[in-house]
């Protein structure tokens, strides 16, 4: 559907400009200040985009947590600090603490313990394997980027090249309105000039008409 919907506006678009070769508007000034005052009278413009403008694009639509951290950066907001409770250690609130206080801290102490350990581990591999990991990481970055660029320079490329195709076709037509409106110029100026001679030669039909018949009244 969405294909037959651009279809259609390509087929109905209609362009009566060629801003590439049109300088009326630089030739004669007053031009100008007669559009500006023109389009000032003219209603707003619907805030609609053209059918032809893809919709914008929502990112992380699956995870939220990226969302509100992009949200976040937009809104030059800090980043929350961290939370450092849970490295911590706290004794029985009470002295000398009840049973179940005590059972409370060694859970604790066991849980900081595992986490130490995963972070010894952690280390350890980022050790071993960190630094290809790492040399892997950038080589995949550094082609993205070079992607990337190339896929601009592409875009500009065939940005250009259109502007030029562009410029030319509307070069070429506009050499070709010209002389037709050069023609039709020349073409409404015979027809005034056959216009007034006919209109001469009918006066002088009408005058000898006339002077044949007091001829031969007399």
């Amino acid at each position: 559907m969405a294909s037959l919907t651009d279809d259609l506006v390509h087929r109905t678009a209609i362009f009566d400009s060629l801003p590439y070769y049109d300088n009326d508007l630089e030739q004669y000034p007053i031009l100008k200040e007669k559009v500006e005052k023109e389009l000032a009278r003219e209603p707003k413009l619907p805030q609609a985009l053209h059918p032809l403008v893809p919709p914008p694009v929502e990112l992380f639509k699956s995870s939220p947590l990226l969302a509100a951290e992009l949200a976040r950066v937009e809104a030059h907001q800090p980043l929350p600090p961290l939370d450092t409770v849970r490295y911590q250690l706290p004794a029985p609130t009470s002295s000398p603490g009840t049973d179940e206080e005590w059972r409370e801290v060694l859970r604790n102490a066991h849980a900081q313990l595992g986490h130490q350990h995963l972070r010894q581990t952690n280390l350890a591999l980022l050790q071993t394997y960190g630094q290809n990991a790492w040399r892997i990481n950038n080589y995949l970055l550094e082609e993205t980027a070079k992607q990337s660029e190339k896929a601009l320079e592409e875009l500009k490329q065939l940005t250009t090249e259109l502007n030029r195709e562009r410029k030319n076709s509307q070069s070429r037509y506009g050499v070709q309105l010209t002389s037709l409106e050069t023609r039709w110029t020349e073409m409404l100026s015979s027809i005034l000039q056959i216009e007034m001679a006919n209109v001469a030669l009918d006066a002088e039909v009408d005058r000898l008409n006339k002077k044949e018949t007091e001829l031969a009244n007399m």
